[in-house]
């Protein structure tokens, strides 16, 4: 016998449908809610809601849309998966090494079975943690996650619930933690059904992707909230959330700092880290302060100010949130804690960082990502536009500062293929809608360089191509990635977290920096001539280098043209 459960305060009358049958549900203790026992209902059973006898609706908690997001649910006895990671303690952030990750193009197969025949790559690359872009039920087959409407289940093209379980397994049994990206500001246009069983939207807010999830005026809807968060916790086994977008959060703070107090409770029954990690346009750095200390309690954010700082400078782009910054000062700003008024914003964007309590650790940083990415008119990555030495140069960068580094599928080859926006709506009027939408996004590029969201060549394109790690060139990057990610490991004062210890000197004229972290510096010439970079302390020796070409002084280092050297100093 299986007990079902719904809020729907709208309604009169409740009844849940299984194979043609109708069972009337009860009113629940608490105001709103219907509650039923259905003897013949088991794992896999498809069921319905049916409000006032009106047509089948999906539960707004379905845990599984086998038949997509208009289809009825299906019944999950989570109890019954065999989980192999009982051993498991789980894997801090701090001193970790994030890779982020889209299951539907990481494979050819785009499935979770086909993700885990990779997961071995990640090992032997170095990485701690696994992000996974959004998994929840959402319109199509293929698509970003970021319009899910089913919150709860698992997206079946990709494997369904068994095949998200068996993911998280393998990544467990390999050392590798995972990282689950959930949206909760707003849902998908399509397949959404949740307003007809209650106040889940509301018109005190509205994002830039639809109407705005009603935090602060209804509690039943915060805990529906609160509660998803804990149940891929609980029941799927993820060992942190990423949380897409809070500052488009209606009551943001009151929400967090609720997922916090859960979250960390979760955390000391289960003996394991439980990570959560913002991603917010303001960058304030209040989300990452401890309770105690007047701020949110999170546990990272997203940092994008390293990266605009850090592609402004390697690709010389200036338009949009790039024109913010001259390179060379807003980085060395960005790696000691600082911000900039934006011009871009037309506001002052971000605060200073108390480099005194608040830990680099805290900021999730990167030289590329699904939005930096995916959000160009044409998806292209930094290597499809540079040599490869810029980018090895970014990458030295990111993988010895202080922040938690975060690598994007396929980044640490230097993967040709691209990454672009794809969706698969069936609405016609719905797939027009983002064909228009895309191309409003993308004005002042040439539209023949904007691919049609909803053309299938747009998500095949997308897909990794794996046999590209092994050819010459991008086998080369691929080891000198490896190369920086196990002198992070080696070296403790490249984990060292706090900021007020990283010192930066550069050249402008002569585009050059210096970044000292304890006995190494990391020395850098952008320019298309040797540069003679003083490092102000007796170079001994040097622990990685992206091109040859380098002669040391007793004070200094005769780079060559665009290269970087990690060098061991005596002081």
């Amino acid at each position: 016998m299986s007990g079902f459960s719904v809020w729907a305060p709208y309604a009169g009358q409740v009844e849940i449908e299984i194979g043609g049958k109708r069972y009337r549900m009860r009113p629940g203790r608490a105001p709103g809610w219907w509650r039923a026992e259905v003897p013949e209902a088991r794992h896999g059973t498809d069921y319905v809601f049916r409000l006032d006898g009106g047509e089948p609706l999906p539960d707004p908690r379905s845990p599984w849309q086998p038949h997509g997001v208009h289809g009825p649910s299906r019944f999950v006895d989570h109890s019954a998966f065999p989980w192999t990671d009982r051993g498991w303690t789980g894997r801090p952030l701090p001193g970790g090494v994030v890779y982020e990750l889209h299951i539907g193009t990481f494979t050819p197969e785009g499935t979770f079975d086909a993700a885990i025949g990779r997961l071995d790559h990640l090992v032997d690359l170095g990485v701690t943690h696994v992000e996974v872009m959004p998994v929840n039920a959402f319109p199509g087959r293929h698509g970003w996650g970021y319009d899910g409407v089913g919150l709860w289940a698992v997206h079946d093209p990709y494997g369904g619930p068994d095949g998200f379980k068996r993911f998280v397994d393998a990544c467990h049994g390999r050392g590798l933690a995972v990282i689950l990206d959930v949206v909760y500001n707003h849902l998908g246009p399509g397949g959404n059904y949740l307003a007809r069983f209650g106040p889940y939207f509301t018109d005190r807010g509205h994002t830039p992707w639809g109407p705005a999830v009603n935090l602060e005026g209804s509690d039943e809807v915060r805990r529906f909230v609160v509660e998803n968060a804990l149940y891929w916790l609980r029941e799927y086994h993820v060992d942190g959330l990423r949380l897409d977008a809070v500052h488009a959060l209606v009551d943001t703070r009151r929400l967090l700092e609720e997922l916090v107090v859960q979250v960390e409770a979760l955390a000391t029954a289960q003996n394991r880290p439980l990570t959560l990690i913002a991603e917010s346009d303001p960058s304030d750095p209040r989300l990452v302060t401890p309770r105690e200390a007047g701020g949110y309690g999170l546990h990272a954010q997203w940092s994008d100010d390293f990266h605009h700082a850090l592609r402004s400078l390697l690709t010389g782009e200036r338009h949009g949130y790039h024109g913010d910054c001259e390179p060379l000062p807003a980085l060395a700003k960005a790696l000691t804690g600082g911000h900039d008024a934006s011009t871009f914003r037309a506001r002052r964007h971000g605060r200073p960082v108390d480099t005194r309590t608040t830990p680099a650790h805290r900021f999730v940083c990167y030289l590329q990502n699904h939005d930096q990415v995916g959000n160009r008119a044409a998806g292209d990555r930094l290597s499809a536009t540079l040599r490869p030495e810029p980018p090895k140069i970014g990458a030295a960068l990111l993988l010895t500062a202080p922040f938690t580094p975060m690598l994007f599928m396929g980044e640490e080859w230097a993967a040709s293929t691209p990454w672009q926006y794809f969706t698969d709506h069936p609405e016609p009027e719905l797939a027009q809608a983002v064909r228009e939408g895309r191309r409003a996004e993308s004005a002042g590029w040439d539209p023949t360089a904007v691919p049609d969201p909803q053309d299938e060549r747009t998500f095949q394109r997308s897909k990794l191509d794996w046999r590209e790690k092994d050819r010459d060139e991008h086998a080369a990057v691929l080891r000198w990635y490896r190369r920086l990610i196990a002198l992070r490991r080696r070296y403790p004062q490249l984990a060292d977290p706090w900021l007020d210890r990283v010192h930066v000197v550069y050249d402008e004229e002569s585009r050059w920096l210096v970044v000292s972290r304890g006995r190494l510096r990391v020395a850098v010439n952008l320019s298309p001539e040797p540069r003679k970079i003083p490092l102000d302390a007796i170079p001994v020796g040097v622990c990685a280098v992206s091109v040859p070409g380098f002669v040391f002084d007793r004070w200094g280092i005769r780079l060559a043209p665009e290269s970087v050297a990690v060098v061991e100093t005596l002081g």
